[in-house]
This record gives structure tokens, sequence and C-alpha cells, in this order.
């Protein structure tokens, strides 16, 4: 029987923590990205990460940042795990002696592949829906058929994710883990506890069902 993980992206208020949590996520994402509307100081992701317990992994999610950012947030939140969402190097990935995945927005046929290949010490890869202006949180999917069955990394999908449409996904795509952040939300920033219960059930009713 497959288990494909799930992970709550893009989380700002300790309600929404102790909600995902409580449905069984077994991550949660934390955004260092100013742009975003999801984007959290490093005084509140220090104050959600210390009300995630054991076994849940912290992500902290970055775009195109600098060294000493990093660096600062690792200082002073517990992040098990780095996300960069932007166009970042696989040296600048690699810098920081913390398990990693990369985001690529994908939009061409061949793009995954590459991925693989240049990303290649990451822990994983996420795959998102492109946009020529936003590094994800587009609410929007794309063309699973770009995914190739050869994977060498766990392959983490994301984009245009909902309760509607993830059981379909997880049955297609066969992804190590599932992502998502505004299909679950009640407005940008805010999670709905109905909406993370329902997106855990389907997740579950598929995976006991596979």
């Amino acid at each position: 029987m497959m288990t494909t993980r799930v992970k709550f992206c893009g989380l700002t208020r300790p309600e929404d923590v102790d909600a995902a949590v409580a449905c069984g996520a077994d991550a949660i994402g934390l955004v260092f990205y100013e742009p975003s509307p999801r984007s959290v100081t490093l005084s509140q992701a220090k104050a959600l990460a210390a009300r995630i317990p054991a076994f849940v992994t912290v992500t902290g999610l970055f775009v195109n940042p600098d060294r000493d950012f990093v660096e600062r947030v690792l200082h002073a939140v517990p992040l098990d795990l780095l996300q960069f969402h932007g166009d970042e190097t696989p040296e600048l990935c690699k810098a920081f002696q913390r398990r990693w995945i990369k985001a690529i927005r994908v939009r061409e046929p061949g793009q995954i592949e590459h991925a693989f290949h240049e990303y290649r010490d990451a822990a994983g890869l996420l795959v998102d829906a492109w946009d020529p202006e936003r590094y994800g949180g587009t609410g929007r999917s794309f063309n699973w058929s770009l995914i190739p069955e050869d994977r060498p990394l766990p392959l983490i999908l994301a984009g245009g994710l909902s309760s509607a449409n993830v059981a379909c996904a997880i049955e297609e795509v066969r992804p190590w883990a599932v992502d998502v952040s505004g299909g679950v939300e009640q407005s940008k920033g805010k999670k709905d506890p109905a909406k993370l219960s329902d997106f855990m059930k389907e997740v579950h009713r598929v995976c006991k069902t596979d």
C-alpha cells in the first residue's frame, strides 16, 4: 500500500499550525519571502515552529535568498528542511549543511529530467506550475503528463491541489508527497480547518484503496 506524505505550506497563524498537526500533516511550510502574502517574520516563525511536535518536519521556503539571510533564519528558527523555490544554483542549495528540496516551475518537456540531474543532491524535487511573475502559490496545476516515470529523487507534487483533485493527482502521478497552500485556505495566509481535514481525508482514502 502506497503512503503519500502531505505538506501544508504557507502557515502564518498558531491555530493553523495546530489544525494541520491535528489532522496528520507530515510537514509544515513556513515562507521566508517577503513578496508572498504568506510570508512570516523571524519572530512569527520561531513561535510557530515551537508549536510543531516531533516527527512533523519544519520546512523553510526561500526564493532566491542571500546566503546571509538563510543563515540568519537558521540561527533563529529550528528548521528541519530547506525548500528553494526560485532560480537557486545547486551550490547555494548545498551551502547550509541542511537537508533541502528544490522546486521547479514546469512549462516544457524534459525540464523535470534536467532538474533531477542538476539537483541530484537534493532530498526531493518539487514540481509546481509555471508562472512568469510568481514563484509558486499560483493556485494552478500543470500538465502532469510532463512528469517522467523514472524518478531518481522523491517527487513532490504541487500546484492547484485541493480536496477536489488530490485523490486523482495521487492516482495519476504517484508522487512521494503532495504540497498544498492555497487549496486549503479561507484567504491568503489563513488556512481553513475544514479544508485541511478534507484534504487529509482524501489523501488517506486513496492511499487505503491503492
